[in-house]
């Protein structure tokens, strides 16, 4: 028997034990794709902590679906050191909606718009480190649009993957990028 505590990942005996509370935040650096800040927060007991806490804008992935394939990317990571293979993505720009920024990167990375795009879910990549969220979207009735219109400092190859291939490498070599196995499992759990 559940209750409603515990179907939200809550215990009948009061999570609100747990809470901390951030007292205050300071900006130890600020570079293009994050801000490092360190927080001093409360403890539930009344102690005190100290935290690195990441904050990023939110990031998205596009999951295009070409009958029995994938419209991919392979792009250089540098903290990997290798290539790696992912659905396109990239960050939401400031005022900008997680659907549209999914459909500006798909466009940017690919050259292709899609007809129809879902939703398939939104998390925290590292909620130990990071504040922003992760948008995963489904994109369907593609549509070759243009050519690769691609940032100063982007290099990336748009392949076309087996859906088949996809799932059987995810998580090894060339697959290691985890945001792109928790986007693949969202997508596997629609399509069954």
């Amino acid at each position: 028997m559940s209750n409603k505590n515990t179907e939200n990942g809550e215990n009948a005996g009061g999570d609100k034990s747990l809470v901390w509370k951030e007292l205050s935040k300071k900006k130890i650096l600020e570079t293009p794709v994050f801000t490092v800040n360190e927080t001093d927060s409360l403890a539930p007991d009344g102690g005190h902590g100290s935290y690195i806490v990441l904050d990023a804008r939110d990031w998205g992935t596009v999951i295009p679906v070409l009958g029995d394939d994938f419209l991919m990317v392979r792009q250089w990571r540098h903290g990997l050191g290798a290539l790696s293979v992912e659905f396109p993505g990239g960050v939401i720009e400031r005022g900008e909606r997680p659907e549209d920024g999914a459909r500006r990167e798909l466009l940017e990375e690919t050259g292709f718009s899609a007809g129809t795009l879902l939703h398939l879910g939104s998390f925290n990549p590292n909620p130990a480190l990071f504040s922003n969220k992760f948008h995963v979207f489904m994109a369907r009735d593609l549509v070759r649009e243009k050519e690769q219109s691609l940032d100063s400092d982007e290099f990336v190859h748009c392949v076309r993957i087996s859906q088949k291939e996809v799932f059987e490498k995810m998580g090894g070599p060339g697959y290691q990028h985890a945001l792109m196995v928790a986007a693949l499992e969202l997508y596997r759990q629609f399509a069954v």
